[in-house]
């Protein structure tokens, strides 16, 4: 593997639950990223915004600082600072932009706001650098679960999407609903893995639909049902 070269980058992610930081070179290569998960929602439940903003701001330092160390990098060698912008959680998203403009202003760097769900988009390219437009793309997260058309990185058309819940978030109530730890989805996963497929017959909402494909609508989801089944 060659040696990093810049320009280097560095990237925040304070839009929920985790403190993230990561460093790229210039060939999209990543130097080092640190995720740290808070804890202190278990007891609820399911994130509490406040208590989530006030983790970010105890943490971010310190994150940022670590990844910098598995980088072999200081500060000041960084060139452009990215940060999520939104969607996200406001008082957690602040916490992360202030800090990306503060550090971006204080070196006279770019600073670049970086929608979170486009960010979902490029992420497998980190891995599957041909992976180019066109292509159709699922995004499935905790408050998003949406169907694209990617003509081009920042060109995309929307076939679909949830008409109510995110299927994350239907992960989520559901667990609670059955008293299982949080985050949910893990214990959902391992529960229907070790379980018999069959025995339980879950509803599959919109298949009875007087549409055709292009009609709008037409590649909506609906999770919302899952939640009382």
């Amino acid at each position: 593997m060659s040696e990093p070269r810049g320009p280097y980058v560095l990237g925040l992610e304070t839009s929920c639950d985790e403190t993230a930081a990561a460093v790229l070179d210039g060939d999209n290569r990543i130097l080092g990223h640190v995720i740290l998960s808070q804890d202190d929602h278990e007891i609820y439940g399911g994130v509490i915004p406040e208590l989530a903003a006030r983790a970010h701001l105890q943490k971010i330092d310190s994150v940022v600082d670590e990844t910098l160390s598995r980088a072999g990098l200081t500060l000041d060698r960084i060139d452009v600072v990215g940060v999520t912008a939104g969607p996200g959680l406001i008082g957690a998203l602040l916490v992360g932009v202030c800090w990306a403009k503060a550090v971006a202003f204080a070196l006279d760097r770019p600073f670049v706001a970086v929608h979170h769900m486009e960010a979902h988009l490029f992420a497998p390219s980190l891995e599957n650098p041909d992976a180019e437009p066109p292509f159709i793309a699922l995004l499935v997260s905790g408050g998003h679960t949406m169907l694209l058309h990617v003509l081009a990185w920042g060109e995309y058309v929307l076939l679909g999407e949830t008409r109510d819940d995110a299927a994350g978030e239907a992960f989520d109530k559901v667990a609670k609903l059955l008293d299982l730890p949080y985050p949910g989805g893990p214990e959902i996963q391992r529960l229907a893995e070790a379980g018999e497929r069959t025995r339980h017959r879950l509803p599959r909402p919109m298949l009875r639909r007087n549409q055709r494909p292009g009609d709008p609508g037409y590649y909506d989801f609906s999770f919302s049902g899952l939640k009382t089944a």
